[in-house]
């Protein structure tokens, strides 16, 4: 079944109370409260739009896919992308322990996103 990830999305973006940040953003509040709680069945694409805005992200990220035991699809099926991965990977905590030459490289990558690096 597709829902909305945009809980996880505001998590991640530090946003404390994605209701209110979703009203403030021009949706309404039935609709704000739907995509939150998730009761969302549909969605329209003017809301999609807005929250690739104000998220800062595009639809794949919005979307996740969690498939049922009534509905089994194929290993190479492309909505097995969008199955969440686990994670609790705090990157706050991270950063708060990382040395501070890594953390400069950090910050340099940052600044640069579309300069050529030398990943190892």
């Amino acid at each position: 079944m597709l829902s909305l990830n945009v809980t996880e999305i505001c998590k991640t973006r530090q946003i404390e109370r994605p209701y209110t940040f979703l009203v403030k953003a021009g949706i309404s509040p039935h609709t704000a409260n739907d995509i939150v709680n998730g009761y969302s069945r549909a969605i329209r694409l003017d809301h999609i739009e807005k929250l690739c805005e104000i998220l800062h992200c595009e639809p794949n990220d919005l979307l996740i896919y969690k498939p049922n035991n009534t509905n089994i699809i194929a290993e190479n099926h492309p909505l097995n992308k969008l199955i969440p991965k686990q994670s609790d990977f705090d990157w706050q905590q991270t950063l708060k322990t990382l040395p501070l030459n890594q953390l400069k490289e950090v910050a340099k990558f940052i600044n640069n996103p579309n300069e050529e690096k030398d990943i190892k």
